[in-house]
């Protein structure tokens, strides 16, 4: 049997190295995730890793969701998968899907699974995808697995988009009041302060801090500038580590509104996404494990892998998450009768649409809890330093009226 290098990382995130002899690449990867090891890189020794991680520009989701309905179609109208692949891939517009799509016919009409072939392009496919396209070709049931996808896709999509457009408006808002007033200071302020000047009269309180807050960002705005983008670097570099995630992770989770906003997209996700696995025969245990991966926040992930870790040892889904303090009361009632009524499947869809609904609400709550602050913080900014260059001048008026 040949001899196989792998490297991978544990659930802790620590990186794992090592050689095993096996028949197959799959076997290696069956064996590393028994031992909760997500692989990332195998090969045959004596030759290059294949990547096993996303390196660089990922395939939109929308792609990957349209052509996941088509395939399921084509499925189910009786196609062969190699010939649908192939009609799918010659009309796919993005290439670099394109060229994805064309290797995994090949691979498929070489004699690999599906979901083998799958597996080899994690920069469109995901754990979720390809676990759920095993259940699927095991099963008989590609087709029915393939709807179910890209059902989820398309309401993750939708989901994501949500937040995103809640976040857009008053992040560009924020951005071009610091851009104006930057341009007040540094082109405008001048004219007035030579204007004072010779004017020979003392200015008020107000006008003297933005004079001296103009004259201090021209002076160091060469160095401001790369401040900031360091500060921003040193925040990712931050983020990327352990205690950080961790850390902020747990932090923006208590900020006011958006950190609830952030926990229901997460339990909505949590709920659709392990949802869909045990609808599709996915063991419980390997859809944690999968969930975990998806959940977009280290604090969430940890309890879901503490939960997954007490319900090997025998405990129901439901007390493990609800010692977590982090799922809310009704989802873990809801996912306790599930337990027992047998029906946890559909129960986590009921939780997943009902979650939906309250992002939307909370969406717009937090759009109509922004506009007046950002009303009140462009007034309080820019109108702040309008009447404080215009103070002097009234005081000039007076004084001549």
């Amino acid at each position: 049997m040949p001899i196989f290098k792998w490297e991978g990382k544990t659930l802790k995130g620590s990186i794992k190295k090592g050689e095993m002899e096996a028949p197959s690449e799959a076997a290696i990867r069956i064996h590393l995730r028994q031992q909760s090891i997500i692989p990332t890189k195998i090969a045959a020794k004596g030759k290059e890793f294949k990547i096993s991680l996303p390196m660089g520009k990922k395939v939109p989701q929308r792609s990957i969701a349209i052509f996941t309905r088509q395939l399921a179609t084509m499925i189910d109208a009786g196609l062969p998968l190699v010939q649908s692949l192939d009609i799918l891939s010659s009309q796919q517009e993005n290439k670099l899907f394109k060229n994805i799509l064309r290797e995994i016919r090949e691979d498929v009409e070489g004699g690999s699974t599906f979901a083998g072939a799958l597996k080899k392009h994690p920069a469109a496919f995901d754990d979720l995808y390809t676990n759920l396209v095993v259940a699927g070709e095991e099963g008989g049931i590609l087709d029915n697995i393939l709807t179910r996808l890209s059902n989820y896709i398309e309401k993750a999509e939708a989901l994501r988009k949500k937040v995103k457009s809640a976040m857009i408006y008053p992040a560009i808002i924020v951005s071009v009041a610091i851009l104006v007033v930057i341009i007040l200071m540094i082109f405008v302020i001048p004219v007035f302060e030579t204007m004072f000047k010779s004017a020979g009269q003392s200015l008020p309180l107000p006008t003297l801090i933005v004079l001296t807050m103009s004259k201090i960002i021209q002076k160091y705005i060469v160095v401001i500038i790369p401040a900031v983008i360091l500060l921003v670097f040193l925040f990712r570099k931050f983020y990327k580590t352990e205690a950080g995630k961790t850390l902020i992770d747990r932090l923006i989770l208590k900020v006011p509104v958006f950190g609830m906003l952030l926990k229901k997209v997460a339990v909505a996700r949590f709920a659709r996404t392990l949802g869909t696995l045990v609808s599709s025969g996915v063991p419980i245990l390997d859809g944690l494990l999968i969930v975990s991966r998806t959940a977009g926040n280290r604090t969430i992930e940890t309890a879901i892998l503490s939960a997954r870790a007490s319900i090997r040892e025998g405990e129901t889904i439901a007390d493990p998450l609800g010692r977590s303090n982090v799922f809310p009361p009704m989802v873990i009632q809801m996912i306790s009768v599930g337990e027992s009524t047998g029906a946890l499947d559909s129960m986590l869809t009921k939780i997943a649409d009902f979650y939906d609904d309250e992002v939307d609400v909370a969406v717009s709550n937090l759009t109509s809890l922004l506009e007046p602050f950002l009303m009140v913080f462009l007034g309080v900014v820019i109108g702040g330093v309008v009447i404080a260059m215009y103070l002097p001048i009234f005081q000039m008026a007076s004084a001549v009226h």
